[in-house]
């Protein structure tokens, strides 16, 4: 699953614009994250940019996945 995003968003949108793999999107009330898209950043940025930007604190790792996966991941979507 890698992040996602909890109840405590405020849907401040300074997360979508950062995200290399476009998985973050808004949703009913707060943003979500894809976690078919989501790669932690790995293959794009040495950490989560996101995470850097939220300043409500509110992207969360989901399940842990190991960097093998989220790698493969990233090469999947961007080739």
């Amino acid at each position: 699953m890698s992040l996602k995003i909890t109840d405590d968003c405020t849907s401040c949108d300074a997360c979508v614009s950062v995200c290399p793999n476009t998985a973050i999107t808004a949703g009913d009330v707060i943003y979500l994250i894809n976690a078919e898209l989501c790669t932690e950043c790995v293959g794009a940025e040495d950490s989560p940019q996101c995470q850097m930007v939220c300043p409500a604190d509110c992207i969360v790792v989901g399940n842990t996945e190991s960097k093998d996966v989220l790698t493969a991941r990233y090469h999947a979507i961007h080739g």
